[in-house]
């Protein structure tokens, strides 16, 4: 799962390590029933898209990683299944809901060069042809210097080196161990209420500064004390976010992309537990009362070898 090929490039498919992208597209598409086999094929040979784009610009860093949702997953008829591959399950608080959309199939484009990520899509889509149904396509952009549209760095807390294996890659499922979990949601900003906030409010409800990203220590309930998932022994559990800002400012559409990598999904499901519902219950994270979650599916990321044998 993690690439361990240096600098050489194209990535492997399945890479969750790959470089932090200037660009990236988050697709999201269902497969028409009678049609598996048929997708089946054209992912398990995603590494040949993968060579053909690449190889035009190798310090473009293209990359992609594959995602089956649990649905697929029994469609496809494999033996076994990972343990924790289930649908998003909706997360409804008091004032904010993390809502449940369709997707059987998650692909994650990611490139230093936005003309890469848009060459590989154009393929992969002509490949999969009539036997998908696009739900969901976002093309992100790397803000600045890696700030979201609320104007905040984001991915501050990524764990790094071992660390990022360690929180990622699933371990104790032998049959799907160097895989991963991946959960995606899109958010839409109310940028106007957001930036009628003074600044000081804002770095509360985030728990960071703005200017500097300098952490906050008197701000309990912000976004960051509600996203970090401590065990009751102090065992605290990273996840990989990739996330992205996106839009479209003639529509007036401003939103992050929130996409994160975990070995246990349960980090995340936690996460969104505590944001939504609030801990206690009530106390939810305020970034959702200017940040609405449109979508919400989670998916298995299996390794490439796994990936490649779905052709068998």
């Amino acid at each position: 799962m993690t690439s361990q090929q240096g600098d050489r490039v194209p990535i492997d498919p399945q890479s969750v390590d790959a470089p932090l992208s200037a660009f990236a597209v988050f697709l999201v598409v269902s497969i028409v029933p009678g049609q598996e086999d048929a997708v089946r094929a054209v992912i398990a040979d995603v590494e040949s898209i993968t060579r053909a784009v690449g190889f035009r610009d190798l310090d473009g860093q293209l990359s992609c990683i594959v995602g089956i949702g649990s649905d697929a997953w029994d469609r496809f008829g494999l033996d076994g299944k990972p343990r924790q591959l289930h649908p998003f399950a909706a997360v409804s608080g008091r004032a904010h809901t993390a809502v449940s959309t369709p997707g059987d199939l998650l692909f994650h484009i990611r490139a230093q060069r936005a003309d890469l990520c848009f060459e590989f899509e154009r393929i992969l889509l002509d490949r999969l042809g009539a036997a998908i149904t696009v739900e969901d396509e976002v093309q992100g952009f790397r803000y600045f210097d890696s700030r979201d549209l609320l104007g905040f760095v984001d991915g501050t807390e990524n764990p790094t080196g071992r660390g990022m294996a360690q929180a990622t890659l699933i371990a104790d499922d032998p049959q799907f161990e160097g895989g991963s979990y991946v959960v995606v949601q899109k958010y839409l900003h109310d940028l106007d209420g957001w930036n009628g906030q003074p600044t000081s409010i804002q770095e509360h409800i985030i728990g960071r500064t703005k200017a500097d990203n300098v952490e906050l220590d008197d701000a309990p309930g912000s976004h960051k004390d509600l996203a970090t998932i401590t065990d009751p022994d102090g065992t605290e559990h990273d996840i990989l976010r990739d996330n992205m800002p996106f839009g479209r400012p003639g529509s007036g559409e401003f939103g992050t992309y929130f996409i994160g990598y975990s070995g246990d999904l349960t980090v995340i499901e936690r996460m969104l537990q505590r944001m939504f519902v609030g801990e206690p219950a009530g106390a939810h994270d305020r970034i959702l009362d200017f940040s609405t979650a449109v979508t919400g599916s989670a998916y298995f990321v299996p390794s490439l070898t796994l990936l490649e044998s779905l052709a068998d």
